[in-house]
């Protein structure tokens, strides 16, 4: 369409030049003419009639009608008789001329003294054939360009469009298709455009949701493997004790208040997942000594840690945050815990604090085996649990760690040391000293909480 109204504007505006070459012509054989004429008159003798005859086969051969008249309006020339009118006749019918023009009256001066009237009628098809073969050439050459451009411009635009909407037909079609419950469908991604950029966004958008599915269907695997367990142990021994083969002996109620509290960290973890994504709306935020979480959380788990013969060294520098404090209570249980599961009895975790460029830093560090390369980047993932990760573990004590992080603002990073055992760092936003608290402060958690709560310190034990 550009192509051909761009034609259409260039054959408008040359036949518009065109048209006013041809009135030049026009104008200029007028002035040939009326000088022609003009050469027939004499001051003292007046108009030559036997001279304008002479020039009448001139005139009629280039096809015009030319009349003389007087001042005084009356026929001088071309005389009674004359056959100039007829030749011209003759010559348009031979040439094949148009019709001629409305007539021009074009007034004869000579000497400054006005000596007639020229009255002129010029044929309208008189266009000489070179000026009509190059109109009609230029007029043909337009209409192929603006013909092949319109061809060339619409093929390029279908394959131009062919190429934008085929990878949107594939990204939609794999749409359909994972919706459909075709797990593994991905898009086809070719080139380096935004289409090819959206594909490669849809085909990591599927192989995370494909992940956290095959990471839930595992999940849900464990924990109902591990709910089997202690039901099919209580089961077995209170329908022994109906029966009457095994009595009610304080050691039979030891072992199954401790089955029973082994489903309460199972439920414990159900909850704590389900809680996760809430947390960033559940935040009493205080300012908080991140130091005096710290001896809390390890003040409440000395007992356990001395149960593993593990060594906890602290060192703590102020270091004040903005947060709930027991909510980052929970996130200094989870991580020590979680160091707790694999440092080998007789190791060392060591938790350091600190404050710089307006951040708060904290740092568990085990001397334990440390983590797989290939795993640090999913270690906070919900539902994963490393290669090395304890049959009891639900795989979601990082990611609430890291969901708690991310509520208060900071972010956590794990990695390995180069002298072995895993290294968790937990970067928060300072608290500017000149700022008032902005909230109550709940009550600190106590050195006893784990033993007063099993069933939850068990459960971040696991995690």
């Amino acid at each position: 369409m550009a192509a051909l109204l761009a034609a259409l504007l260039v054959n408008l505006a040359f036949r518009s030049r065109f048209d006013s070459y041809l009135d030049q012509q026009r104008t200029a054989r007028i002035e040939q003419i009326s000088a022609a004429v003009t050469t027939a008159f004499s001051p003292a003798g007046g108009w030559d009639v036997d001279r304008l005859e002479q020039l009448g086969p001139g005139l009629a051969m280039a096809g015009a009608d030319v009349r003389l008249l007087d001042p005084a309006g009356q026929l001088i020339w071309p005389t009674a008789g004359s056959d100039t009118a007829g030749m011209a006749a003759m010559h348009q019918r031979m040439m094949g001329s148009g019709p001629l023009a409305e007539p021009v009256d074009v007034p004869v001066t000579i000497d400054g003294q006005p000596r007639g009237t020229l009255v002129m009628a010029l044929a309208e098809g008189s266009v000489p054939v070179a000026d009509q073969d190059f109109r009609t050439s230029v007029n043909g050459l337009m209409l192929a360009g603006g013909l092949a451009v319109a061809v060339v411009a619409s093929v390029l635009g279908l394959l131009l469009a062919r190429r934008i909407t085929r990878p949107v037909a594939e990204l939609t079609a794999a749409a359909h298709d994972l919706r459909s419950g075709e797990r593994s469908r991905r898009a086809a991604v070719t080139g380096e455009d935004e289409v090819a950029e959206l594909a490669r966004a849809f085909n990591e958008l599927a192989s995370s949701a494909e992940q956290q599915e095959s990471l839930r269907q595992s999940f849900a695997a464990d924990v109902a493997h591990e709910l089997r367990t202690p039901l099919a142990i209580l089961r077995s021994q209170l329908e022994a004790v109906q029966d009457g083969v095994l009595d009610a002996t304080p050691e039979m109620i030891s072992s199954l208040h401790e089955e029973t509290m082994r489903l309460g960290r199972l439920v414990a973890d159900l909850e704590t997942m389900t809680s996760a994504d809430a947390v960033s709306f559940s935040l009493q935020r205080i300012r908080v000594d991140l130091p005096d979480v710290v001896r809390s959380v390890v003040a409440g788990l000395e007992p356990r840690f001395a149960e593993r013969q593990l060594q906890v060294a602290l060192r703590l520098a102020p270091a004040q945050v903005t947060g709930d404090p027991v909510r980052l209570a929970q996130v200094v249980t989870n991580l020590l815990t979680n160091a707790a599961k694999f440092v080998p009895a007789g190791g060392r975790v060591d938790v350091s604090t600190g404050c710089s460029n307006h951040q708060v830093q904290m740092t568990v560090r085990d001397d334990g085996p440390g983590i797989p390369a290939e795993e640090i980047p999913r270690v906070f993932d919900r539902y994963f649990r490393g290669s090395g990760a304890r049959a009891n573990g639900s795989g979601i004590g990082l990611a609430v760690v890291a969901a708690l992080v991310h509520a208060h603002g900071g972010t956590i990073v794990a990695a390995n040391a180069e002298s072995g055992g895993a290294i968790l760092t937990v970067t928060l936003p300072a608290t500017d000293p000149r700022v008032a608290d902005v909230g109550p402060r709940p009550p600190r958690p106590s050195a006893d909480a784990g033993r007063r709560q099993p069933a939850a310190t068990a459960t971040k034990e696991r995690q």
